[in-house]
C-alpha cells in the first residue's frame, strides 16, 4: 500500500472526474520556549531489572528539540540514555544534577517528582 493512501481522510467513492481526496496533514508541534516548559524529573526502576534511570517528562515540542535536549543532558552527565515516547531516560541516579542543569539551561518551571 502506498504512503498516500494511509493518510486519506473522509474517503468516499465519487463518479465526479474532478474529485480530489483530502489528505491528513502531519502538523509539527511547535516547541515552547524553555521558560514555559513544565518538566518533571524523577527516578524510575520499572521494568529495568532494578537499575535506576532518571526520567524527564513533560516536554512540549518537536522530536528534534527533545532529542537535542536529551543529547545535552547525556553529555553533561557522561552517561548513556534514550529519548522515546516524549520522555528522556538517563542511565543512573542523576536526579539532582539534571534538575540543576535544566534550571541553568533556562527551564525555570522544572520540578522534582518522588
Amino acid at each position: 500500500m502506498s504512503k498516500k493512501s494511509k493518510n486519506l481522510q473522509n474517503v468516499v467513492y465519487s463518479t465526479n472526474p474532478n474529485f480530489a481526496y483530502e489528505y491528513e496533514q502531519d502538523a509539527e508541534q511547535q516547541t515552547l520556549p524553555p521558560q514555559q516548559q513544565k518538566l518533571y524529573v524523577s527516578l524510575d526502576r520499572k521494568q529495568r531489572a532494578g537499575k535506576e534511570v532518571t526520567l524527564i517528562e513533560g516536554f512540549v515540542g518537536s522530536d528534534d528539540d527533545l532529542k537535542e535536549l536529551g543529547k545535552i543532558l547525556k553529555s553533561k552527565c557522561g552517561v548513556g540514555g534514550s529519548v522515546k515516547d516524549n520522555e528522556i531516560l538517563i542511565q543512573g541516579n542523576f536526579k539532582q544534577k539534571i534538575y540543576d542543569l535544566l534550571i541553568k539551561e533556562g527551564y525555570s518551571q522544572t520540578k522534582q517528582k518522588g
